[in-house]
């Protein structure tokens, strides 16, 4: 989907304002509300903007620990093991992925114990054939998208 210079606008203000009201987006930003109310629902639809919710913080909400879950599966289990992974709500993201194991969790936890609980958790799923923990110690460069948005933003007035 091409983004151009307007979009990319849009974009920045919903990602540095995303408590404004449409018809204040589109007076700060000199469109017609009904124009800008169209590139929404376009980029909505071509899935560009994916979620409106507000962000959460894991720690905030008593799981502090963050760790990395490599699980390696036995062949031909990728979709049983994937599914079974939504119903452990400890574990915010999951991912396939090429190199060391079949899948990549983000997994958070009350404490280490806790996460040893749920890594015990995750070994005994069929078709769980080992995982590899990483926890993360502290993090320097927060879940963004404005560099990107920019960059592209920046190639669409070219």
């Amino acid at each position: 989907m091409a983004v151009d210079e307007l979009d990319t606008r849009i974009l920045r203000l919903l990602l540095e304002q995303p408590r404004t009201s449409v018809r204040e987006y589109a007076r700060i930003l000199g469109v017609a509300r009904g124009t800008l109310q169209a590139r929404l629902d376009r980029m909505e639809r071509d899935g560009v903007i994916t979620g409106t919710g507000p962000a959460l913080s894991p720690a905030a909400l008593g799981h502090p620990v963050l760790a990395f879950v490599h699980i390696e599966v036995t062949q031909g289990h990728l979709d049983e093991v994937g599914g079974a992974l939504a119903a452990v709500p400890e574990i915010v993201e999951a991912f396939s992925i090429t190199g060391g194991g079949d899948l990549l969790t983000r997994v958070v936890a009350r404490d280490n114990a806790h996460l040893e609980d749920v890594v015990q958790k995750l070994i005994s799923l069929p078709g769980v054939v080992r995982t590899r923990s990483e926890v993360a110690l502290r993090e320097r460069v927060p879940h963004r998208l404005l560099p990107l948005v920019e960059s592209i933003g920046r190639t669409a007035r070219k």
